[in-house]
């Protein structure tokens, strides 16, 4: 899959996810496909023992729990807006109400629920196995980027 601009072909994360087994962060992470919907989708980060915040605990570090979080953004901004479109994130706020369980795969879920010509508004949670009890709830804030232009001077 070709992430270009120019090219109009329907986004699918489905196909997308595979390609970041070999990209960057996301494929460092392992990050798989899980589901989509309209304007949602659905990643699994998986336990690994490298990924843990205390050697001790076997319990995923928040660390890689964001970068669940931001990539399932991401790519469900791209699902509602039915293509690929360069955006930033702006502001992830993630609210922990408990640690994941030990050993367990988080799964981060994103809702795009609002789109403007420069801005994404993206919620959503990540849980170890239920969504009825979810480990986080995060909001986000998205900027589109304009290719060729410099983004604005700070005053």
């Amino acid at each position: 899959m070709k992430l270009s601009m120019a090219d109009q072909t329907p986004f699918d994360p489905e196909q997308f996810v595979p390609l970041m087994a070999s990209a960057g962060h996301p494929g460092f992470l392992g990050l798989t496909y899980c589901d989509k919907g309209e304007n949602w989708v659905e990643l699994k980060l998986p336990w690994r023992a490298d990924l843990l915040g205390e050697d001790d605990s076997e319990i995923l570090a928040s660390g890689p729990i964001i970068s669940l979080l931001d990539m399932a953004s991401g790519l469900a901004i791209w699902t509602t807006r039915k293509h690929f479109t360069p955006f930033a994130t702006l502001d992830l706020r993630v609210d922990y109400i408990r640690p994941a369980k030990a050993k367990a795969s988080v799964i981060g879920r994103a809702d795009c629920y609002r789109l403007t010509k420069s801005a994404a508004f993206v919620r959503g949670l990540a849980h170890d196995g239920d969504p009825d009890d979810p480990l986080a709830h995060f909001a986000a804030v998205f900027m589109s980027i304009s290719p060729g232009k410099a983004p604005p001077k700070r005053r």
